[in-house]
Order: C-alpha cells, then sequence, then structure tokens
C-alpha cells in the first residue's frame, strides 16, 4: 500500500471523502440510497462500464452500508479510495 497522508490520521469513527469504482452501470437514481455520492458513469476501452461513485460519509460504518449496498446490487467493487479526511 503506498503512503497516504490520510493513514496516520484515519479513525474509524470520522468522515472522510471516498472514491470507490465498480464494474458495471449504476444510475444517478441511486445515489440517496448511496449516503448521497455522486455517480458518474464511463466506457473503458474494451467497453465494459465503470461507475465511480465519490463522495463523503460520515464514518465507516457509513462505508461499509455503502459498500453492502453495492454488494447487494451484484456490482463488483474494483477500487476504494480515501480522498480526503478532513
Amino acid at each position: 500500500m503506498p503512503d497516504s497522508p490520510y493513514l496516520k490520521k484515519l479513525a474509524l469513527g470520522e468522515p472522510a471523502t471516498y472514491k470507490i469504482e465498480v464494474k458495471g452501470s449504476l444510475d444517478g437514481d441511486w445515489s440517496g440510497r448511496l449516503a448521497g455520492m455522486h455517480i458518474e458513469k464511463r466506457h473503458q476501452k474494451d467497453r465494459e462500464t465503470v461507475t465511480s461513485l465519490s463522495g463523503r460519509v460520515r464514518d465507516q460504518a457509513e462505508l461499509i452500508g455503502v459498500l453492502n449496498n453495492l454488494y447487494e446490487l451484484h456490482m463488483p467493487l474494483l477500487s476504494v479510495e480515501i480522498v480526503e479526511n478532513k
């Protein structure tokens, strides 16, 4: 795992901004069920669709809720990245 300035400051109960990528297409209407995250789709060169979700969550429990919802929607997880934790 690369060094990140967020690793030393991250705590379970603190808010942070994340970027999550999943394989497949997810409509923006799901934002409310996914902690209000911004949803954006793009097509890769192989014509596969990748959906990016970005936004701030209250804590890691809310992040797990988002990830569980994506799992229930059968969206294969490609990446989860912390973008900011202030």
